[in-house]
């Protein structure tokens, strides 16, 4: 555990290259996630119906392993995935599940959500079979969105 925690802590210091790669699943070049009806700076009532958008690539459930897909995770309120206290886990083992992650693993491009009233950030992040993001993740931007 302290090895691992000093390479961690030494791979931080070389921030960039780290943040750059994902797990071991490749994805196409090109393959991009986003938000297919709401954009940065909305205002929006609750509930929020929120479509999962994505090019070059397609969705299978959690579990597949079929080239070229993976499922959607939904980031709520937390730093741009890969950043932050858990960043560079996430990269390398996979989107954990809580408040913060939302984990689509039946393959689903929608969800309905009740967010409280106030402002909020969004990311889509791609899994691959095990929740991990392939080795070039597919991520959208963060977004800020109004809760009315």
């Amino acid at each position: 555990m302290i090895l691992r925690t000093a390479l961690l802590v030494s791979s931080l210091s070389f921030a960039s290259p780290l943040l750059a790669q994902g797990g071991e699943t490749p994805a196409p070049d090109g393959a991009k996630v986003y938000f297919a009806n709401i954009a940065d700076g909305d205002t929006v009532s609750s509930p929020v119906t929120i479509l999962f958008g994505l090019s070059g690539m397609g969705v299978a459930p959690a579990g597949t392993e079929k080239d070229n897909t993976g499922h959607h995770h939904l980031l709520i309120d937390r730093p741009p995935f890969g950043e932050g206290e858990d960043g560079a886990e996430e990269l390398t083992y996979g989107v954990p599940a809580d408040d913060n992650h939302k984990h689509f693993g039946g393959g689903q491009t929608e969800v309905t959500i009740d967010l409280a009233p106030g402002t909020h950030t969004l990311q889509l992040v791609l899994g691959d079979a095990s929740h991990v993001p392939h080795a070039t993740p597919v991520m959208s931007e963060v977004i800020t969105i109004t809760v009315e």
